[in-house]
């Protein structure tokens, strides 16, 4: 399999395994739709990391089959290619990425599904599609430009440069920057203290800012409203408040 789901300690670690640079090919791409999908319907995953192994996180797509799709192939493809990635962004619960060496292409463009990224020091990222005289394909122009903003989107998607670990961290398409041999650890701490939260508020507070970022402040507000008012019905509200009435804050255990 070139994309495996490991599961241990309520993290589950989606792990792309195809050496020596994990290209995403179809057959990849189409393996992660359903990993996350898998993630997302399983009670016993309550964050999940995803993670290219030590070396590499992913060198973008596969351009030799990619190479040999006319127009028409690609007008049928891109849909998947989407779908595959928006999966992974639509998993209801905490996503961090474990960001090692390459994250180009498509592989930028994964890491930016997660809810947060840890790169490792020698970490380069960058979207170099416009080399090949193309654009993002996976959501780089939507999501690159929503984390960093349209100016800086653009001089990447632009000029297709590879951003080093400190600059990607300076401007924000990363959110920690540790050595390379603490990456996953890292990674694997920041989900498992998440993994031990109350799992409807997180999926609620996650639902509201993605939600609410595409659209307008009013509509925002109402969804966090609608949300902050559904999570009263809670057996995990209630956990929580009585917890904090009885033994003060921070102590409520939700699993």
């Amino acid at each position: 399999m070139t994309v495996t789901l490991e599961v241990s300690d309520n993290v589950g670690t989606i792990r792309l395994d195809r050496p020596p640079m994990n290209a995403l090919d179809v057959a990849t791409q189409d393996r992660l739709r359903e990993l996350a999908e898998e993630a997302t319907r399983r009670d016993d995953v309550r964050a999940v990391i995803l993670y290219g192994g030590e070396k590499v996180f992913a060198a973008g797509a596969d351009i030799k089959e990619m190479q040999a799709m006319d127009h028409a192939a690609m007008v049928v493809r891109s849909k998947a290619l989407q779908d595959s990635f928006t999966a992974v962004a639509r998993i209801p619960k905490p996503v961090v990425a474990a960001v090692t060496g390459y994250a180009l292409g498509g592989g930028c463009e994964l890491a930016l599904c997660a809810d947060f990224r840890i790169a490792a020091d020698n970490a380069k990222l960058g979207q170099p599609e416009i080399l090949l005289g193309l654009i993002p394909g996976a959501g780089g122009t939507q999501r690159l430009a929503r984390l960093v903003g349209p100016s800086r989107a653009k001089d990447l998607i632009f000029t297709g440069r590879h951003v080093k670990a400190e600059e990607a961290l300076t401007i924000g398409l990363v959110d920690r920057v540790v050595p390379a041999a603490e990456v996953y650890e890292q990674a694997h701490a920041w989900a498992a203290r998440l993994a031990q939260g109350p799992a409807l508020a997180l999926r609620a507070a996650k639902e509201a800012v993605d939600a609410g970022l595409g659209t307008d402040i009013d509509t925002g507000l109402t969804i966090e409203r609608n949300w902050f008012a559904g999570l009263f019905a809670t057996e995990d509200r209630e956990r929580g408040m009585r917890s904090f009435v009885e033994e003060g804050p921070g102590k409520a255990k939700f699993l």
